[in-house]
């Protein structure tokens, strides 16, 4: 590889000695509070399963049913031969849930997001997007050739300046709840803003939807917004859900455009059938299944009562997600390895997924957790010299 590996070998030497080098977790069991890894049993508190519904029989049943009975691989994309009934009955189910016309599968919540925005903006457009925005809406937003701008975190006035600067396409994209700080954008505000200016308003609801809205139809609903206020809306499987993929839901335009012209929807493989019938089964359990909600909610608010008590750093959220703030790379990490060596896995997050002097301890609560096992972090936490 000559100068090029060079440059990687550089590359990875500079990762290392700033304290950002990242290492995989293997697990060696499913996905649930408790965890097995490395031979070891944990408590796991990074788990974005915030349902507790990835190992849930039902869901494993409707798996192996519909593996039984499509085989493993969807064997093409969706436009040649590999959109199959059950494909189209989770479509069908995502669009009534959300309150919109149509839906549509995609492969990743990143291949969705890229998608949209590539495939609704051109040259010569405007898409505004917050500050903290998921990498995948800002290089989709990057990548769109659209005049891209950026505006302060939650700052509805400047994003209202810079649209009454703006002529022409107008979109503007944001989180529902923001993956690294777990805050919930203000959603109606926006809305109402991009109703001023007559731009297109895109919630990613990867955190919110199935957690947030008195029936786990996301933090849209939480805002009671509409399809009318908010014409895009894309959400993830693979977090509330338990499963994998993700799906962008609206009118029959944006679909159909989508569809035409989407690159990351036509040029991929479709998920396996066997993956969307998991995700009606989970889709059931959530409409079935509020006390999923109420008890997560309930454990948020002891987490957070705890640790008040404690005099943690906590950023202020509501949702699942519960960060802990550290500041230095080094010592986030040294915490995450300290709680691992008590029985604790919680991940260190660092730049550049988050901005330089705010590394983190990423807590995430789910369902399936306890209250006693909330309490077991607790008192490992009041442990660290964590702001203090």
């Amino acid at each position: 590889m000559g100068p090029l590996a060079d440059r990687l070998s550089a590359g990875l030497a500079l990762r290392r000695e700033n304290h950002l080098y990242r290492h995989r977790l293997t697990l060696e069991s499913a996905q649930g509070p408790l965890v097995q890894c490395e031979g070891r049993q944990y408590l796991n508190f990074c788990s974005n399963d915030y349902l507790g519904l990835a190992a849930h029989p039902r869901v494993i049943g409707a798996f192996q049913r519909a593996g039984a009975l499509y085989g493993v691989g969807s064997g093409a994309s969706h436009l040649v031969c590999g959109h199959s009934a059950v494909h189209h009955q989770l479509e069908d189910a995502l669009a009534e849930f959300t309150g919109r016309p149509r839906a549509l599968l995609f492969s990743s919540g990143y291949m969705a997001n890229m998608g949209i925005l590539t495939s609704l903006l051109q040259r010569g457009d405007h898409v505004f997007e917050d500050r903290l925005n998921h990498a995948s809406l800002l290089d989709g937003g990057l990548h769109s050739g659209a005049r891209f701008q950026r505006f302060g975190h939650n700052d509805v006035p400047a994003l209202e300046r810079k649209l009454a600067r703006a002529d022409g396409v107008k979109l503007v994209a944001v989180d529902g709840v923001f993956s690294m700080d777990g805050d919930t954008a203000p959603l109606e505000q926006l809305a109402a803003s991009c109703s001023r200016h007559q731009a297109c308003l895109m919630v990613d609801d990867a955190h919110g939807f199935g957690v947030m809205g008195p029936r786990g139809a996301g933090s849209t609903e939480a805002a009671g917004l509409d399809a009318g206020a908010v014409p895009v809306l894309m959400a993830t499987l693979g977090k509330a859900l338990g499963t994998s993929g993700a799906f962008v839901a609206g009118s029959e335009l944006l679909i159909e455009t989508l569809i035409q012209q989407a690159r990351t929807y036509i040029y991929t493989t479709a998920l396996p059938p066997a993956i969307a019938a998991a995700s009606l089964e989970s889709l059931a359990l959530l409409r079935e299944e509020s006390w999923r909600r109420d008890h997560l909610g309930q454990l948020i608010a002891r987490f957070r009562e705890g640790a008040r008590q404690l005099g943690l750093p906590l950023v202020e959220s509501a949702s699942a997600i519960q960060p802990l703030l550290v500041g230095d790379a080094d010592e986030a990490l040294g915490l995450s390895a300290r709680l691992k060596a008590k029985g604790f896995l919680i991940g260190a997050i660092r730049p550049p997924t988050v901005p330089a002097g705010t590394s983190r301890l990423r807590i995430t609560i789910t369902a399936a957790h306890s209250e006693a096992q909330v309490d077991q972090l607790l008192e490992q936490l009041g442990h660290c010299p964590i702001g203090r």
